[in-house]
């Protein structure tokens, strides 16, 4: 038993001294290629074997040729237990150098093409993780380049929604002014209505700024959805009669639910102004409210034809109109955008879908607690 131990702790000597130069190593050359340390570590191995062999062949007092026999069998080991280390380290490498290459490629603004080949589990999950963070940033290229090009139809068209009035009221003005006017009340009225057109396109610019600085406050409070679509319907009917559109509003649950009554009214005006203008005469727009699982769904139905698939995506985008039409009532395009803002702050969601003779505009709003 005492020769056992003696052997153990000779052999637990020289392999810790082993261990010790090997992690010393390591630390040195921490920053050389992966092949190096994996060269290390195996030469780490043999070594801890070969000292405590030696160790324990020159306690037991062996021969010189079992010495030498023992040593040849360590060293051929040693041998191929580095190449094979070599190896493993070379292989390893150029799968990162493989990964570093797509992953250089992705970062310069392509997407990311994982290396064909196998590679292990540990590069797996790293090329997995690129792979899926480049479909999110292509996804968010993707966004980035809809909004700048909305963002530049917006300025175009506010230009041009700008100009236009400007021009009318400043030929008017001076008419009035030089005494050419015939009719100067109706030339009043005239700057008076475009002022107020005006007026409202400054305030839906103001309220898209709030919304995109997500400065935009709300005040919610409980109230029915029964009044909210009454107090729509109120406020929309002049214009459905000036259209000769049919406003309807008898699929209406009396259902709570906790909004900025302000805001969500400007929500209903907006679909609301939006269905009556796009609705021929004689057309029926429907406003609708009922309750589901995820909460109160308003909706407001048109006879607008319906919308082409293609711009279905883009109905709630700023600056989308529906039409290159630059004159009323095509707007400014801010309606709709100014709507998903607004919902979305009240933590909901809009959505829009074709149905037969025209579409629908569904807002979806969690439903009152309690």
């Amino acid at each position: 038993m005492t020769d056992l131990l003696l052997i153990a702790l000779l052999a637990l000597l020289g392999a810790v001294t082993a261990g010790l130069l090997g992690a010393l190593a390591l630390r040195l050359l921490r920053h050389r290629p992966l092949v190096v340390s994996l060269t290390v570590v195996a030469a780490v191995a043999v070594t801890a074997m070969l000292a405590g062999t030696l160790a324990v062949a020159w306690a037991m007092f062996l021969s010189p040729h079992d010495l030498t026999v023992v040593t040849t069998v360590v060293a051929m080991a040693a041998v191929v237990s580095l190449a094979t280390a070599m190896l493993l380290g070379r292989w390893v490498a150029a799968r990162s150098r493989d990964l570093t290459m797509a992953a250089r490629d992705f970062g310069e603004g392509g997407t990311f093409a994982a290396p064909e080949g196998q590679s292990t589990a540990e590069l797996d999950a790293l090329t997995r993780e690129l792979a899926a963070t480049s479909a999110k940033l292509e996804s968010s290229r993707e966004r980035e380049r809809a909004l700048e090009r909305s963002r530049r139809e917006l300025v175009a068209w506010i230009s041009h929604d700008l100009r236009t009035p400007l021009t009318g009221l400043r030929a008017m003005s001076e008419a009035l002014e030089d005494g050419l006017a015939q009719d100067s009340g109706r030339y009043l009225r005239q700057i008076r209505r475009e002022v107020e057109r005006m007026n409202d396109m400054v305030g839906d610019l103001f309220e898209l700024s709030r919304i995109h600085a997500g400065s935009l406050t709300l005040a919610p409070t409980r109230v029915s959805a029964h009044d909210l679509v009454g107090d729509a319907l109120a406020g929309a009917h002049p214009l459905a009669r000036e259209h000769g559109v049919r406003l309807i509003g008898d699929r209406v649950d009396a259902v709570p639910v906790e909004v900025d009554s302000k805001e969500m009214s400007r929500v209903l005006g907006n679909l609301l102004i939006n269905a009556i203008r796009r609705t021929p005469a004689d057309g029926t727009v429907a406003v609708a409210a009922q309750s589901s699982s995820d909460g109160l769904v308003l909706s407001v139905t048109d006879g607008c034809g319906g919308i082409p698939e293609e711009d279905l995506a883009r109905v709630f985008d700023t600056g989308w109109r529906g039409s290159p039409a630059r004159t009323p009532p095509a707007g400014a395009g801010l309606g709709l955008a100014i709507v998903r803002g607004i919902v979305e702050a009240h933590s909901g969601r809009a959505d829009v879908r074709n149905v037969a003779g025209g579409c629908c505009f569904e807002v979806t709003l969690p439903a009152a607690r309690g």
